[in-house]
């Protein structure tokens, strides 16, 4: 099993910055995707951003330019810095967790989610 506890939600104007973090515990030996994805209300949960251990990363494109994900590998942690916030971007945040065989953006296989944060954006 793997748990992840993601945290650095909360309201933010337009235009201003908010840094999600996830961090993994137990089985971490088995993850070799970690993914971003978002739901606002009444929507459907997207994909918003991910990372392959061994190489690449995935953005949407509706935050490409503006969200960045990275990866702590002394700290076993993921980030999303998400910059230029816009009011559209107000959904709970989801991490989650897959083996390397799973397709960044595609939310089935992914094996592990996160509780969710809520993000914000509005004056």
């Amino acid at each position: 099993q793997v748990q992840l506890v993601e945290s650095g939600g909360g309201l933010v104007q337009p235009g201003g910055s908010l840094r999600l973090s996830c961090a993994p515990s137990g089985r971490t030996f088995s993850i070799g995707v970690m993914g971003w994805f978002r739901q606002a209300p009444g929507k459907e949960r997207d994909s918003v951003a991910g990372i392959r251990w061994s190489a690449g990363t995935y953005y949407a494109n509706s935050v490409k330019g503006r969200f960045t994900i990275s990866r702590d590998n002394a700290k076993n942690t993921v980030y999303l810095q998400m910059n230029s916030l816009k009011p559209e971007d107000t959904a709970v945040y989801y991490c989650a967790a897959g083996p390397s065989s799973v397709r960044i953006e595609i939310q089935t296989g992914y094996d592990y989610w996160g509780q969710g944060t809520q993000v914000t954006v509005s004056s």
